[in-house]
């Protein structure tokens, strides 16, 4: 009982944090891992009806699975984290947001009247694009090499020059804000597609568009879960070294 009960006060972050794979699990009950990572598991049970046991039934056999092994980010140092999110999920962005919004002008212009919903996604993705711009732009010219300066103040003098946004908490809590901004635009464009089920008429352009984002989705989810469940806890806690 007292496992029981130290297991359901854990947060769902923490879970992801320390084995990717559970994020599966919390997927599968429709429980978000990564913006709204800081509820414990019995919070999220309450919410939405879940049987506890079940779930952390679910969680065990993931965590024990020696099979298929998960990357522990906890591990890595913050700098080769962050060098990671720009190089593979920044960049990823990058890359999809262009074709992605191609692909659903088509889609507009074409099925626009037979399905009005898309005209609706494809305004909450292109909102999503100009703000994931901005938004990744302030981690990599403001956040970014903060945190970076501080690790190197570890290695080297130990000493960190005040920063003009004050503490580390404040861009991080900006961030965080923005992080879930996205999340509330995915869970709508998720609701718009029927999670991303292309209707009866769809054409190969609108089956890929909608396959793309999905995984435009999920790449977001991982990214958002790396930054607000570890690099950011851990960065808070490193300034505290130079208090």
């Amino acid at each position: 009982m007292e496992t029981l009960q130290k297991n359901t006060q854990k947060q769902i972050g923490e879970y992801v944090a320390e084995d990717y794979r559970t994020a599966a699990v919390f997927n599968k009950y429709g429980i978000d891992f990564c913006c709204r990572g800081h509820r414990t598991v019995e919070e999220v049970c309450d919410k939405n009806g879940i049987n506890p046991n079940d779930l952390l039934d679910r969680l065990n056999r993931v965590l024990n699975d020696t099979s298929n092994p998960t990357i522990d980010y906890k591990s890595w140092p913050l700098d080769l984290l962050i060098d990671y999110i720009e190089k593979k999920h920044h960049r990823y962005v990058e890359e999809k947001i262009p074709v992605l919004l191609q692909f659903l002008n088509k889609l507009c212009r074409v099925h626009g009247e037979r399905h009005p919903e898309l005209h609706k996604i494809n305004e909450l993705f292109t909102g999503s694009s100009s703000d994931l711009a901005s938004h990744m732009k302030k981690e990599e010219l403001i956040l970014f090499p903060f945190i970076k300066n501080m690790v190197n103040a570890t290695l080297g003098d130990g000493s960190v020059k005040a920063p003009n946004f004050g503490t580390v908490e404040n861009p991080i809590a900006m961030m965080k804000d923005e992080h879930d901004n996205e999340g509330v635009r995915f869970r709508e464009i998720a609701k718009l597609t029927n999670n991303y089920t292309p209707p009866a008429d769809a054409c190969n352009t609108y089956k890929v568009t909608f396959a793309m984002l999905e995984e435009f989705e999920k790449d977001l989810h991982t990214h958002i879960h790396i930054e607000n469940n570890i690099l950011f806890p851990e960065s808070i806690k490193l300034e505290l070294q130079f208090g």
